[in-house]
């Protein structure tokens, strides 16, 4: 080929690094995988079974571009009810096709070339890259392990400059596990509404919070005009396979991410919208059960970190800790390929989460604890072999 056909902006964008490390460990034996942030356990099956039904029936063609709308009014309800935040069914709910859908088409929608985007680190490795994609410039701020991996409203103003358009918040944090409080939140809001910024919140983990449901930030007083929420059914419900996210906002906003939405996917599934309907009818007790579990192994995996020297703070929600492993000399990515190398133990190397993630090693905690009890104790001998320090 006598010349690159590649658009600029894709040529130098980076493959997921968490992908890389899932990749090789596929093609080993005897690999247990703490990297990809997936639970687990398997859809409920009156979720499966609903879908199924609706095939029987015949829903098998389009729905309207911004999903059923009877899915639209139970996650309406669904909001309300859950985290205290009301939206119109009818023009302020879009069913997308996963959150990650939702979140490239809401920085597509509010973007302008060159706007500036604040990204609070660290962060799901797909935040920067989108912002680019869109033609935004990613501004990062650091959270750090200090203050539990919260950032605080002083570092997202002294990042604040004439070109910031909006900044990206994810609670339950993924990678770190963080929650901010209501308080934490308001504190925030004070700095978004001074500066008139919009808050993409990623909200996907919201319903795995170990002290009480996460607070929505749309539903702290005076951002709802402010703030585009991003969630789905992937984490919750078990439903990473199903594709079905949404995303929620005020009806100019919502109503421009629909135009997007409709010449790019036209909707999502319509099996998997048939199944989310169950999900949020009837899946609330699968959802107690099932963080039940993993705030179990969050426990055992935080005690066994700690107790081999690996620094790891009490994470309040999703299903990832993140412990330092600055003590043993590696950096995140040596750490990584030597420990599934030796120990056929796949984890991801903090510094794809953003460069504050240097130092650190991102591990899922959603297999059972048969598997987490293993690889804790091949992490603490890799630890006792191979310190540098």
């Amino acid at each position: 080929m006598s010349k690159s056909y590649l658009a600029e902006h894709v040529k130098g964008l980076q493959p997921s690094g968490i992908r890389k490390f899932f990749d090789l460990a596929s093609k080993m034996d005897n690999v247990i995988s703490l990297g990809v942030g997936e639970p687990d356990f398997v859809t409920p099956w009156n979720v499966i079974e609903a879908s199924y039904h609706s095939l029987e029936q015949g829903y098998t063609a389009y729905t309207a571009n911004a999903g059923l709308l009877e899915l639209r009014e139970e996650i309406s309800k669904y909001l309300e009810e859950t985290f205290s935040v009301s939206y119109n069914p009818e023009d302020q709910i879009l069913v997308t096709v996963g959150a990650s859908q939702a979140i490239d088409v809401a920085l597509r929608t509010i973007v302008n070339r060159g706007d500036e985007v604040i990204v609070v680190e660290p962060c799901f490795v797909s935040y920067g890259p989108a912002i680019e994609l869109a033609g935004g410039v990613p501004v990062s701020v650091s959270a750090t392990a200090e203050n539990e991996f919260k950032v605080t409203p002083q570092q997202i103003e002294s990042a604040i400059t004439p070109k910031t358009k909006a900044i990206v918040i994810c609670s339950p944090n993924n990678p770190t596990g963080a929650v901010l409080s209501k308080e934490e939140l308001t504190a925030i809001a004070t700095v978004v509404e001074k500066h008139d910024l919009v808050v993409l919140s990623d909200e996907i983990y919201a319903e795995l919070a170990y002290d009480g449901p996460a607070t929505s930030f749309a539903s702290i007083e005076g951002m709802k005009e402010h703030t585009i929420v991003l969630s789905g059914f992937s984490k919750s419900f078990a439903m990473t396979g199903w594709r079905l996210g949404f995303a929620t906002g005020p009806t100019e906003i919502m109503q421009a991410m629909t135009k997007i939405h409709q010449y790019t996917i036209m909707c999502a599934p319509t099996m998997a919208q048939h199944g989310a309907l169950e999900a949020l009818r009837n899946g609330n007790d699968s959802v107690r059960e099932m963080k039940t579990s993993y705030q179990q192994r969050r426990n055992f995996v935080v005690k066994a970190l700690n107790e081999m020297g690996l620094s790891c703070h009490l994470p309040g929600g999703a299903f990832y800790v993140f412990p330092s492993i600055k003590a043993t000399g590696y950096s995140s990515e040596e750490f990584a390929q030597k420990l599934l190398e030796e120990e056929r133990v796949a984890v991801v190397p903090g510094h794809v989460f953003g460069e504050s993630g240097e130092g650190y090693i991102r591990c899922s905690y959603a297999t059972s604890i048969k598997q987490l009890d293993e690889a804790m104790k091949r992490i603490s001998r890799f630890v006792k072999q191979n310190s540098k320090v």
